[in-house]
């Protein structure tokens, strides 16, 4: 037994029970023909023979390849030749190859879309900001005879402002990729808000942008409504989407956790790997809000993010299994574009699940185990199935929201001391 084995051998996890949270289940039965209806009814501009470059970004969106593919369709029945581009900034290790398989991740592939992928980095400057910041978009969209911002509206997760997450930030951003994305942060999150509105409305004003699709997701990851835009209303109603989006977003009921064990992080749960809205624990000073957690740990990495630890600097302790997925450059090459190094740092490593939890225990400021307001969750985008101890589920702040689904029990680990739960 090692000195961290002895130090911790005598940390009782208290039992917990399964919790189902309830969220406004606001859905669309069928979000693919709606769509269809709503892009005719709008009539965007678009002419016969026109190459339409439409969004691609690398979030998990509910229905995402569908969304992609209904919107192939449309411009293919309109007479038009879509070609898809990935916008995601400095995402997939900022390589066009990197890109190109986050989407294939989803689905959305030239086979099953039935359109070209154009995968590249390269990119065209088209404007300057006022504050001198060049304005950056990617060259095969902007050869284009048109594009369409498809992306889902919702809180960012690092900054506050009139336009967070959605098809502006697509603008400034995800398709600016790693270049464009690295000025738009240049002046850090502090500036961000208003540099979305300086780069976005300049390339509004200096491409030719068709129209927007945004989707908003209610608190289950479901397709909620979906709002076809044409150019002109894209600055003026993207902020009537967001707020309707941040209603509808999934929550922890609590005012404060002494312990938050989080299984998986991922790029495509949330661009920190969990959602700091939902945490409560933000890598800069732009954002606020959700609990006040004491201790925080996570477990492991999803598939899907392909090593990208973004967000681990969040947690205080992270487990073996997590750090030997971790791909560094890949990792660092988020922060450093997003200019938020905190996001990249690692938390204490220990050599497995039940260290984690232990040594979370043992730092959160309660003596008496019976008193330890712990929670345990898959990851921040899925939060209708949780688990609690009983002073969590005695702290709930919504108690009609929160129902007990089953008894306490003590928690299970394998043979190398990591978690059965999930």
């Amino acid at each position: 037994m090692n000195k961290i084995d002895e130090m911790l051998q005598h940390i009782t996890i208290p039992p917990v029970c399964p919790v189902e949270q309830s969220f406004c289940a606001q859905k669309l039965a069928e979000p693919a023909r709606t769509l269809t209806k709503m892009l005719f009814a709008k009539d965007l501009p678009i002419k016969k023979g026109e190459r339409i470059a439409v969004t691609c970004g690398s979030r998990g969106i509910d229905r995402y390849n569908e969304m992609v593919k209904t919107t192939v369709d449309y411009l293919y029945a309109r007479g038009a030749q879509p070609i898809l581009i990935p916008a995601m900034g400095s995402h997939g290790g900022a390589t066009a190859a990197g890109q190109k398989n986050i989407l294939a991740h989803y689905g959305i592939t030239e086979e099953a879309m039935g359109a070209p992928v154009l995968s590249s980095m390269e990119t065209v400057q088209i404007a300057t900001t006022q504050r001198g910041l060049p304005v950056y978009i990617d060259k095969n969209a902007y050869e284009a005879d048109g594009i369409i911002l498809l992306n889902r509206v919702k809180p960012h997760t690092s900054f506050r402002g009139t336009y967070e997450s959605g098809l502006v930030k697509m603008l400034a951003i995800g398709l600016a990729k790693q270049k464009g994305a690295e000025m738009t942060h240049f002046l850090r999150f502090e500036n961000m808000a208003q540099n979305i509105i300086d780069v976005g409305s300049l390339a509004l004003k200096k491409l030719k942008i068709i129209g927007g699709i945004a989707s908003i997701e209610n608190g289950y990851n479901k397709i909620a409504d979906l709002f076809v835009l044409n150019k002109e209303e894209i600055l003026a109603q993207e902020p009537n989407i967001l707020a309707k989006a941040a209603a509808l977003m999934p929550r922890l009921y609590f005012d404060r956790l002494d312990v938050l064990i989080v299984e998986e992080i991922g790029k495509e749960i949330s661009g920190t790997g969990m959602d700091t809205n939902v945490i409560g624990r933000f890598h800069t000073r732009a954002a606020s809000g959700g609990p006040d957690i004491t201790m925080l740990g996570i477990l492991s990495l999803t598939e899907s993010t392909e090593g990208n630890a973004n967000g681990m600097g969040l947690a205080d302790f992270c487990s073996r299994r997590l750090a030997d997925k971790i791909d560094f450059t890949t990792s660092y090459i988020n922060s450093l574009t997003s200019t938020a190094p905190g996001s990249s740092k690692m938390p204490a490593v220990m050599s497995n699940d039940k260290q984690v939890l232990q040594a979370c225990l043992k730092l959160c400021g309660k003596q008496q185990t019976e008193d330890i307001k712990l929670a345990l969750i898959k990851n921040t985008k899925h939060l209708d199935r949780i688990y609690l101890s009983r002073a969590a589920l005695n702290a709930v702040t919504e108690p009609q929201q929160v129902k007990q689904a089953g008894d306490y029990f003590q928690l299970k680990f394998d043979a190398d001391s990591n978690l059965k739960l999930f």
